[in-house]
């Protein structure tokens, strides 16, 4: 089999030779890469796609105001994931980054200052992106759940707008995970113990060592068998229209109610996306009784995700695997989610 890392410098893949065999770290499947999926963003929301080569070229790097020490860059924090990547999956296909940003800032330079916008040379504006998001891929290591391939996948968020710019340098935040990307939707699979909310770190090395530490304190196996897991159990018909419409009564609940209920941090625009999909969905509907998979239930959870912004995307994420293993407890009938159900 070869298998293919990134080169850094070209973004172009390097091919390797390397044995079939199973990841002993993980104990997952390893898989060529010949296998094709369709391609759909793993965001969307008001989100674009870019190149790590328009964020090194085109793109200034914000500074702290007071002392103009510079931030570290978008382009910086991906590159040290693939660094960190390459050294934990070294003999693993890689795939280049999936980068998306949005909320741009415009500039000019100062000797374009008096000239009107339509005058502007291209050299002359400036910009930079307050939030990006990034995942890398590693498509050799695989498993599959319900009839879906999932692959293993790192990736994290950045978010200007969560840094006070107007002062001194401090500690920079960075949102980083490891997870599975469902390949039939690009969809992403993310648990408590493979994310991190708030990455506090100084300088380069700080955040390449928290992102391997990371890395390599993730459980994979227990991650993916509570996943399967979610494929065993069902609701009716009966129960998802009761989870519909106690999930649109949750955020209107009184605040003391609401402190005694399990946290959902979908809002009712993607709730209403699940309902549609419980029927139209391709992939994860109902079945002909009108059941549906506790599987199915948390892709349209990830799925109507997909339209938050980028700076609370991943917490979603968590929250949305963290609530559908409650609704399995519930159908157990040994878990406070059971107000969802009821």
């Amino acid at each position: 089999m070869e298998l293919v890392q990134v080169n850094k410098e070209s973004n172009k893949p390097v091919v390797k030779k390397s044995s079939n065999s199973i990841y002993e770290d993980f104990g997952l499947q390893v898989l060529s890469s010949n296998k094709e999926y369709k391609h759909n963003p793993f965001i969307e929301a008001n989100t674009k796609s870019i190149n790590l080569s328009t964020l090194k070229n085109d793109c200034i790097i914000p500074v702290f105001s007071k002392d103009n020490e510079k931030t570290l860059a978008h382009q910086e924090f991906i590159e040290i994931a693939q660094n960190c990547v390459s050294k934990v999956f070294s003999n693993h296909i890689i795939d280049a980054p999936e980068v998306r940003v949005s909320h741009q800032i415009k500039g000019r330079t100062a000797d374009a200052i008096y000239k009107p916008v339509k005058e502007l040379l291209d050299h002359e504006k400036t910009q930079y992106f307050e939030r990006m998001a990034f995942i890398i891929r590693i498509p050799s290591i695989t498993e599959n759940i319900n009839g879906n391939d999932v692959a293993l996948t790192v990736g994290g968020v950045r978010s200007y707008n969560q840094e006070n710019l107007y002062n001194r340098k401090t500690f920079e935040k960075f949102k980083f995970f490891i997870g599975f990307q469902n390949m039939v939707c690009c969809n992403m699979c993310i648990s408590t113990d493979g994310y991190q909310d708030e990455m506090r770190v100084g300088n380069y090395l700080e955040l390449q060592s928290k992102i391997l530490e990371l890395i390599q304190g993730y459980n994979a196996q227990n991650h993916l068998q509570e996943m399967k897991q979610l494929s065993e159990k069902n609701l009716s018909e009966k129960q998802f229209a009761q989870l519909i419409g106690r999930t649109r009564l949750y955020n209107y609940l009184p605040k003391q109610e609401k402190s005694l209920i399990p946290e959902l941090l979908l809002n009712d625009g993607q709730i209403s996306t699940v309902a549609k999909d419980y029927y139209l969905d391709n992939s994860f509907c109902r079945n002909d009784n009108g059941d549906i998979n506790l599987w199915n239930v948390y892709n349209l959870f990830t799925g109507a995700n997909k339209s938050s912004y980028i700076d609370s995307f991943l917490s979603r994420n968590v929250n949305a695997f963290d609530f559908t293993k409650g609704l399995g407890k519930a159908i157990n009938g040994d878990s406070n989610h059971h107000w969802f159900l009821s």
